[in-house]
């Protein structure tokens, strides 16, 4: 893809304008929307999906103006076919990034066990808390090895050996599907437009697929959390690919954000 912009096979992509008129799509979009990446650039998304749909979206759009966020769907239907989506879009750079998977799960599934996986750390604190917060997102995840990392403090929890972690340090997506799949490209081909930097399945460059698979994953997720003012990370990795699920990395990120308000009770406690 030379320098030009990709995603992950396991996703699609559309990048809009404020007035969600199609400025980029990635080249596999009529998976999706039954229409050539050619033909949606310049028009508006609502000649592509279901009128009540992008009603939906623009209502769920409209609450996140003004932040940092992204805002997600589920189980949502875009056309007239019977196939559901998972959707993440954010505001960036003036434009948005509409990301969407096939849905996979039941809705609702992952965030049903958030609440009892964190008042099981209740009891724990110091290291006994880190490595139950690792464990109880693998638990969440499924991944074969979850590690911890904030600030100094490390755990990790992990289902049989693995290599070294992979040591990529901030230009890993947020969602690896599988590190084998050949990227998607996106058009028009403009290497200077990054906005799908922010993508959650941006496709990886050669020098983070390269650290992956040296390690022998092929699937990862990273679901960074705050704590005391640091931004700690849980790195999520699988030897297999795994589905890019949205449910289940806003679940993770649920997870996390709570796991990080544990941390902070149990500093006030230690001090």
């Amino acid at each position: 893809m030379g320098d030009s912009a990709g995603i992950q096979a396991g996703g699609y992509l559309l990048e809009l304008s404020p007035d969600w008129i199609v400025l980029r799509a990635s080249e596999n979009i009529h998976h999706l929307l039954h229409e050539s990446h050619v033909t949606l650039i310049d028009e508006p998304l609502g000649r592509f999906v279901q009128a009540q749909a992008l009603h939906d979206l623009r209502n769920l759009f409209s609450r996140l103006s003004g932040t940092m966020g992204i805002a997600r769907a589920y189980a949502a239907r875009l056309t007239d076919d019977n196939e559901l989506v998972d959707l993440a879009f954010q505001s960036v750079g003036g434009k948005v990034l509409l990301e969407a998977v096939p849905t996979c799960g039941a809705f609702g599934e992952c965030f049903g066990s958030v609440g009892g996986l964190i008042d099981g750390l209740a009891a724990n604190s110091g290291q006994s808390l880190l490595d139950n917060g690792a464990r109880r997102m693998r638990a969440l995840t499924g991944y074969d090895r979850v590690t911890m990392i904030c600030g100094d403090k490390r755990a990790e929890s992990n289902r049989g050996a693995l290599g070294k972690m992979a040591a990529i340090d901030g230009e890993l997506p947020i969602l690896v599907s599988d590190c084998e799949a050949a990227p998607v490209p996106l058009f028009p081909r403009v290497a200077k437009d990054r906005a799908v930097d922010s993508a959650l399945m941006r496709a990886p460059d050669a020098a983070a697929l390269g650290e992956l698979r040296q390690a022998g994953i092929r699937a990862s997720v990273r679901v960074p959390f705050k704590c005391d003012g640091m931004i700690g990370e849980f790195r999520c990795e699988s030897r297999k690919p795994r589905e890019p699920g949205f449910e289940l990395h806003a679940a993770a990120e649920l997870f996390a954000q709570l796991f990080g308000m544990r941390l902070e009770i149990d500093r006030l406690k230690t001090a």
